[in-house]
């Protein structure tokens, strides 16, 4: 049995490697308020909802698909949650069954499967009965598949056979097998026979003579002769057991699998109930093929801003369809920043199958999505920061291909301006004419207005504006030509002027 919820045609991979650069998106982009949200105190939905983002897809359909499967969820929550929690509580009960984990005995492989298999039989007919009343609520081809795969390979007829064969490999009535001699008059050909059903009225065992047959019993004292009957009954039931324990290896790995895409869409719906219930907007995004260069989008904010802050946050539009390179520039805290993980937070969103922060959305995939932020200076001292900054920057290169997404934080301001204005035009100019797409939020005036200037490639240039006073602050960012200050100047006269006693 397969889930198929993530992907069209296999699993999720359970123990898929996060890239190379994912400390750096988890911590630029402010996801872990994204998934704290999303897991809502819930681990397994905490790690679902890191990997699916983080790895994403990079195929069309492979998101619509994953759109139309959560376009269900959010239409049946609650049908969906029940489904997680049934597939967690089956794996939780399984884990919690411990007799005979660690025995080699086929008697107790035999006992603990059997246990197993009965509780997963009681998941399994949930999950049926979820199917035959809610399947005509879905309309995805995720959901339809699942649902009539548990009505097609779970009948009524088959979960009772189950249930009997579960009944009989108990052996109330005792084992009935046959063996006969081999070299040296030792047992060989064990095989464990189909024991008739015995059981009868009070009456019959009253009147009904005893059946025919050699009897041997063994004193309750001899060790040796009870030994000696389990080695015989082991060997007796262990095709029977093997058998049992792969069944339940079977169903335990479907639930598994089961949970971790379902969690999945779990976390999304968390995350959709933040969200709108702060009055935030939401859309499922039109992807766009790599190669198309397509990108605009209506009040555009960042998600994990908005979790954390009681205000609605501002967004903004953009339209950069067929721009290879985005410079931001203006005023200090005027949003740049914001915006910047917006984009890349939303890349995220989309490629992982998502809804995305905004009132609308449509942008191509990206082959990889990259930051490069600037950071504290090193405490230990073994290098500057410009040299980490370089650093960094090289390793990000060697796993940089055609229509990667790369941002950039005020890099390379550590040195003097024109220096890191020339390190930067280089790196863009490269990164662009290999067919990446680069977002570059700086203060490097001489980088921007050279890049104004020459306008080598197709690009785009916002500015954050600078506004009166805090309440007038809507951090909003425009079309612009680079001015050569960020108005410093604010910030000077709110922190010193505005607290001086002349200006009390």
């Amino acid at each position: 049995m397969k889930a198929f919820l993530l992907h069209r045609d296999r699993d999720a991979d359970l123990e898929e490697a996060l890239p190379p650069n994912a400390d750096n998106l988890v911590e630029d982009l402010g996801l872990n308020a994204l998934f704290t949200a999303m897991a809502n105190d819930d681990p397994h939905v905490f790690e679902a909802a890191k990997t699916r983002l983080i790895v994403g897809v990079r195929d069309v359909d492979a998101v619509r698909y994953r759109q139309d499967v959560l376009r269900d969820c959010l239409a049946n929550s609650s049908v969906v949650r029940d489904i997680y929690d049934i597939a967690t509580q089956a794996i939780e009960d399984e884990r919690k069954n411990f007799w005979g984990l660690r025995s080699r005995h086929p008697s107790s492989i035999l006992r603990r499967s059997t246990d197993v298999l009965k509780m997963f039989l009681g998941a399994l007919r949930r999950l049926r009965a979820i199917a035959d009343r809610y399947a005509a609520g879905f309309e995805s081809e995720g959901f339809t598949r699942l649902f009539s795969m548990l009505v097609a390979e779970l009948p009524d007829d088959y979960l009772a056979g189950v249930a009997d064969h579960l009944r009989r490999v108990e052996f109330r009535g005792g084992i009935l097998m046959s063996a006969g001699l081999g070299e040296g008059n030792r047992g060989a050909g064990y095989v464990l026979r189909d024991a008739p059903d015995h059981r009868r009225s009070w009456l019959e065992r009253i009147f009904d003579p005893e059946p025919a047959g050699y009897t041997y019993h063994v004193h309750p004292r001899d060790e040796s002769g009870a030994r000696a009957l389990s080695e015989i009954a082991d060997r007796g039931v262990n095709l029977v057991a093997a058998a049992l324990a792969q069944s339940a290896d079977h169903i335990l790995a479907f639930f598994i699998s089961l949970r971790a895409e379902t969690a999945f869409y779990v976390g999304c719906m968390n995350l959709h109930e933040r969200l709108t219930g702060k009055g935030e907007p939401v859309c499922f995004p039109a992807p766009m093929e790599a190669s198309a260069g397509i990108r605009h989008c209506v009040g555009l904010y960042d998600a994990s801003l908005a979790l954390v802050t009681e205000e609605r946050v501002s967004g903004n539009d953009l339209c950069a369809d067929g721009k290879a390179l985005i410079v931001v520039t203006g005023a200090n805290q005027g949003g740049k920043s914001t915006f910047l993980r917006s984009v890349g937070l939303s890349q995220l969103m989309m490629q992982s199958g998502m809804f995305v922060p905004a009132e609308s959305y449509s942008a191509s995939l990206c082959d990889g999505l990259f930051t490069h932020y600037k950071r504290e200076e090193d405490v230990t001292m073994e290098s500057g920061k410009f040299d980490e900054e370089l650093r960094r920057m090289s390793d990000l290169v060697e796993n940089v291909k055609p229509h990667s997404l790369l941002l950039f934080n005020e890099s390379f301001a550590a040195t003097n301006d024109r220096e890191g204005s020339e390190i930067a035009r280089q790196i863009v100019t490269g990164l662009v004419e290999c067919g990446a797409r680069v977002v570059f939020v700086t203060h490097l005036y001489e980088f921007a207005s050279g890049l104004w200037e020459q306008h080598v490639v197709p690009m785009l240039f916002l500015r954050a504006q600078r506004h009166a006073g805090d309440s007038d602050r809507r951090f909003k960012l425009l079309e612009g030509e680079p001015l050569a200050t960020s108005y410093g100047e604010d910030i000077y006269d709110r922190i010193f002027v505005a607290r001086s006693p002349a200006a009390r």
